[in-house]
Formats: structure tokens, sequence, C-alpha cells
């Protein structure tokens, strides 16, 4: 097939490049810094030349927006919202211009959407969308809306021929530099991966290579459209979650932060504490009923296997790649 990947250039457009074109695709990532040969100038903002590339694209897996690794300062917040919306608006145009359109458009949304709480599991058909929490910062009701609004650009899009799924992605773990994973691990090894405000709230997560599965699964099954939860399984509270990374690693101790060292470590990290402390339990409803299986269900044979490639990325770069391509 050939595959699209706008914005396919951060962590988990990485994972889907490399395990994607591993698998024989044609892939055309759209960046704003082409560098090798299938990389395609784009802006994310205004129709140009890169749409040829998707003029003829069986797929088109949407991955574009501004990284939510920053400080949520107001101008950083517009920038995430103008970023996600725009490329997502450019995109339907693209499709809705074409002659031949893709067969389905997979947009990158986030589990974010969802609100803020411990006492139920947040699926696609029951689940309470955020934005009206009481006792949370005023900020975290925006990036509610970003998710809205990039959601719903999306299903605006005038693009009958092409079917459009919504990837309501909880954090992807891989043991890629730079991503969650090897942030939180970086925490466990530092001892500093101990219960963050007491750890209840809950932590959503999908194994990097279950997502490509996902992935894949849903290009294949033309009956699935509109929003769909990509989390494992098994969400749990941020202090299990942690102790069985540590537990996992090999290290015995995790120091507990309170709400303000939390905020303290996140403004040295250039970071925010929405991504610490929102409680995300979020369960992957339609994904199962699909027929679809996780291989990593559990967080325990997870962070296994993510701590055993890690380990094979220190001790030689090329082992974890191989891994990774041909999942």
């Amino acid at each position: 097939m050939k595959i699209v990947l706008p914005g396919g250039t951060g962590q988990v457009g990485t994972i889907l490049d490399r395990a994607l074109s591993a698998a024989g695709h044609e892939v055309l990532v759209l960046t704003r810094r082409p560098r090798r040969p299938q990389d395609v100038a784009w802006d994310g903002a205004a129709l140009g030349p890169w749409a040829e590339a998707v003029d003829g694209a069986d797929v088109v897996v949407n991955l574009a927006g501004r990284s939510v690794s920053c400080r949520y300062t107001p101008e950083n917040l517009r920038a995430m919202m103008d970023s996600r919306v725009d490329s997502t608006r450019v995109v339907g145009e693209a499709i809705a211009a074409a002659r031949r359109p893709p067969k389905v458009w997979l947009q990158m949304s986030t589990a974010t959407v969802y609100a803020h709480r411990f006492d139920a599991a947040n699926d696609e058909a029951t689940g309470v969308i955020g934005g009206t929490e009481s006792g949370v910062p005023d900020y975290w009701a925006y990036s509610v809306e970003i998710a809205k609004n990039w959601e719903r650009t999306q299903a605006e899009a005038p693009t009958p021929d092409t079917r459009k799924v919504a990837l309501r992605a909880a954090m992807v773990m891989s043991p890629d530099r730079g991503g969650v994973f090897d942030v939180l691990l970086r925490l466990a090894r530092l001892g500093l991966g101990g219960p963050v405000a007491g750890g209840g709230q809950y932590v959503s997560w999908i194994h990097d290579e279950d997502f490509v599965r996902a992935v894949e699964f849903l290009i294949a099954r033309e009956d699935v459209a509109g929003a769909v939860n990509l989390a494992a399984p098994g969400p749990l509270p941020q202090r299990e979650f942690m102790r069985v990374l540590r537990r996992t690693w090999g290290v015995p101790v995790g120091l507990p932060a309170t709400r303000w060292m939390a905020e303290a470590g996140a403004f040295a990290l250039r970071s925010d504490t929405e991504l610490l402390l929102k409680s995300r339990r979020v369960v992957p409803s339609r994904l199962r009923d699909a027929g679809f299986a996780f291989a990593w269900p559990g967080w325990e044979g997870a962070a296994g296997d993510l701590v055993r490639r890690a380990r094979a990325a220190r001790a030689g770069p090329g082992r974890l790649r191989a891994r990774v391509g041909g999942g």
C-alpha cells in the first residue's frame, strides 16, 4: 500500500514509518524539514504540491501537531490548537480535491479528550468528555477543546469516499530516546519514579507494537469509523505503574513527589504537570469488540519487553532498530 504520514517525524510517526516501511509498504512522510527521498515538504497549513502525494494513496495517517511536551503557556496552547486544526483541515482539503482519494483517513487524536476521573473507565460509548471537572486547573479544559476541535475538523471534512477514524491514543510506550517511556524510565533509574501527588491518578498507555498493529487493523477493517480508543485494556494508578517499571529495571525505591514538587520538576523539564496529574482511565472497547487482540494487554509484560529493548539499545543501537522495525 501507499501510505502518507503527515507530521510523521515525531516519536509516533517514527514508530509507524519504521514498522510500515519494514512491512513493505510505500511510506511518504509530509514534513517541514524533508531530509530523505521519501520525505515531502509541506507547511501543515495550506495546499501545495505535497497534495499530489495524497492523490492515489491508499491510506493517510495524519499525526501532525505541536508536541505536548512543553510548558502549557497561552502561546504554546494556541500553537497546539492551530497546528492540529490547520493540518487536519488542509489534509481534508487535499483528500477532497483528489481524483483518487484514499480509502481511509486515520486522524491522530488523544485520550486527553476524556474527563479527569477515578470512579470508572472511559470507553467510546459511555466515556465522559472532559472540560467541566471541578478542582482541576482551568487550562485543562483547553486541552479538551483542542482534542474536540481536532476531531470535529476531521468529521466535518467533505470526503464522502474516504472512511474516517479518529485515534484517541493513550501514551505510546517505546524505548526510543526522547519518548515518554524513555523519560519515565530515566526518572525510575534516578530513584525519582515514586507516587506523584499520591499516585492515585490513572495512567493509560499502549505498547508501540500494539499501536502499530491497531493502526494496521483499523486500515483493514472497513466497517470501523469514528472515534476509537488506542489504549491497552489495563490502565492502572500511577503509583502502581511506576512500581512495576522500577521493579522491572531493578530499582528498589522511588521517591514520592508532592504536587508542588511535580510542578518544579515539570518546569525544569520544560513540560507540564497535566501529563502527570490528570487521571486518564481509558479502555479500548471498540477495538476489542471488533476482534483486536492485544499482544501486550498488561503493563508488567509490556514493561518487561520495553526494558529489555531499552537495555539492548544501550548495548547497541542497531539491535533496537531491527527489533522495532520488525513489529
